[in-house]
């Protein structure tokens, strides 16, 4: 029997200064178990070298840390193997592919661009750091 995944792609706008921003194009991606699908993600920003994260929503649960890039390179959280889900940070995007696609995939992702807040962003990577970068 054929699982279907439901992916929400959500608009998540993080403005980092006036002209700073990402732009997800929304709605629904359906797809079988086991086909790939990519997930677009372009960017707006004035910063030379932009960090772009991806995150992972699953209903009733909190946005999880999946992977940053910034120049020609980037990390995964553990969870999230670079042979499944992997971004390459293009001009002015960062597509996301998933691959061998599974139930447990379905979620909605987000897409931010660095700095995701103001203020005091010392107390936040700390507290990043401290709970292994799942939550934000």
């Amino acid at each position: 029997m054929e699982h279907w995944l439901w992916i929400l792609l959500a608009a998540l706008f993080f403005e980092c200064k006036g002209e700073d921003r990402v732009i997800q194009p929304g709605g629904e991606v359906i797809a079988a178990e086991g086909d790939s699908v990519t997930l677009k993600c372009t960017f707006e920003t004035s910063d030379t070298v932009p960090t772009l994260f991806w995150y992972k929503q699953e209903v009733n649960n909190y946005p999880k840390y999946m992977l940053k890039r910034f120049s020609k390179t980037g990390e995964n959280a553990p969870e999230f193997k670079k042979d499944r889900f992997n971004a390459e940070l293009k001009e002015k995007s960062v597509p996301l592919k998933i691959q061998k696609l599974d139930v447990s995939d379905s979620a909605v992702y987000y897409c931010a661009l660095r700095p995701t807040v103001t203020g005091n962003n010392k107390t936040l990577y700390k507290n990043l750091q401290s709970r292994d970068k799942t939550l934000l």
